[in-house]
């Protein structure tokens, strides 16, 4: 295996575990361009995904009145 196809087959796999099957499909015709048919089922693989709540917003600080 060239590292030309190796590099492809690296990204593919990076596309899979971000969930970018678009992606994946278009390494998926570049590899079929060049002539590479491969079995590669890649195994199913759990990554973590943390949803926090965090507020975005602060209480905005009191603005002093000037007398006139």
């Amino acid at each position: 295996m060239n590292n030309y196809v190796a590099a492809l087959l690296h990204e593919r796999e990076g596309y899979l575990r971000r969930g970018r099957h678009d992606r994946v499909a278009m390494i998926d015709q570049a590899l079929r361009d060049i002539g590479f048919e491969h079995d590669y089922l890649p195994t199913t693989v759990e990554t973590a995904s943390v949803d926090l709540d965090v507020e975005t917003t602060a209480k905005k600080k009191p603005t002093r009145r000037v007398k006139s």
